[in-house]
């Protein structure tokens, strides 16, 4: 089977876009063995690395910036316009380089995960490019309008670099549904071990109550976690929560980098209580399991991620200013009570369709099922 080499430009604006880029890699990868990826972000690399091992090559670049953010639930607008006006539009020296570079390494097309910036160096290339988006930045920028009017030329240079990707592929839950080329169902990645396993290395009896509470994998100090250990017939794995793995009671408390797979964690776990975003909502989905969830209540995705929770997953609601106080544990009986969701009306995982559909735009022969 012939080597194939994609680059991948993928958003730091926070995990999601780079979990949903793991899932897809993941997917080539099952179908098609040999491919090597270049993936350009400032994502860490750890975190490709924790899902596909090893064939990819690691590129430090400011590919997307996305919305700056005070907190892990306050945009700053003013530094946003700042620095989205100094990135904006792209130089073209940088495109230039860039898309030699794309050339150079063998790269056979270009995929973006709200990545403008991999369009333009595509078509600069005379490369094939994917974008692969549940939202994109025009879309996101235009919520901010009445706040911030000199958003509006900034909105229409990523609409333009959008509308010019060679394929569109959208992943529910989509934001704003538009002409695509290919919509899917949530993306996500796989875990690695089986629950048994994971909940064995844990030492988490097989039939306990068991909860992830998760940032999505961003560090963060808890203020509930005394009132926890009232619920002593569960047990919470809280990821970011220490600076070494400690038991604590009911409590199994992790750090942010703690040696066990974030997919792994959630799929031995019986809920799941955190901040919305797409790829804790994804894995949740697919994992079956109820999820307590607190939304970003000014960032316009957010809307469209509770909606489909609401009509989609098992669930319960819980007010921001509850989740950061530590309130939220009033609502562990409701959700700990509700049923996990038979397999049967849970849809594939979309990232076995976007495999499949780039490897067919790009003929290449794939076997094997993602």
């Amino acid at each position: 089977m012939a080597s194939l080499r994609l680059a991948y430009f993928v958003s730091s604006h926070g995990f999601g876009h780079a979990a949903r880029a793991a899932a897809v890699m993941e997917g080539i990868k099952t179908f098609h063995p040999e491919s090597h990826f270049h993936i350009f972000t400032h994502v860490p690399p750890w975190f490709f690395a924790d899902t596909l091992g090893d064939g990819f090559t690691y590129h430090a670049y400011p590919v997307d910036t996305g919305i700056v953010q005070r907190t892990p639930w306050e945009e700053d607008l003013s530094a946003t316009l700042a620095l989205l006006s100094q990135r904006l539009p792209f130089p073209p020296d940088e495109v230039k380089l860039l898309s030699e570079q794309v050339c150079e390494l063998g790269c056979q097309a270009v995929l973006c995960d709200i990545a403008p910036l991999g369009i333009a160096v595509a078509e600069k290339a005379g490369l094939p490019s994917f974008l692969i988006e549940n939202f994109t930045w025009d879309w996101i920028l235009e919520g901010y309008l009445d706040q911030e009017p000199q958003f509006a030329p900034l909105i229409e240079h990523f609409r333009v670099w959008f509308s010019r990707a060679s394929y569109h592929l959208q992943t529910i839950p989509v934001c704003e549904l538009r002409p695509c080329h290919l919509r899917t169902p949530p993306v996500s990645r796989r875990p690695k071990h089986s629950r048994a396993e994971i909940r064995a290395h844990l030492n988490i009896p097989a039939n306990a109550p068991t909860v992830l509470i998760t940032m999505g994998g961003i560090e963060h100090r808890y203020n509930a976690l005394t009132a926890l250990k009232r619920y002593p017939e569960a047990t919470f794995i809280i990821p970011g929560s220490a600076d070494h793995p400690t038991r604590d009671e009911n409590l199994v408390l992790l750090p942010h980098r703690s040696g066990f797979y974030h997919p792994d964690l959630l799929f031995a776990s019986d809920a799941v209580i955190g901040k919305v975003g797409y790829s804790t909502i994804a894995e949740t989905y697919h994992a079956g399991i109820p999820f307590g969830y607190a939304i970003r209540e000014h960032f316009r995705e957010s809307a469209s991620l509770a909606e489909f929770i609401r009509q989609n997953m098992p669930s319960v609601p819980i007010p921001t200013s509850e989740f950061l106080d530590g309130t939220w544990v009033k609502h562990l009986p409701v959700l700990l009570a509700l049923p996990r969701r038979d397999s049967r009306s849970i849809s594939p995982n979309g990232a076995t369709q976007i495999a499949s559909f780039i490897l067919e735009q790009l003929g290449v022969s794939h076997v094997g099922a993602a």
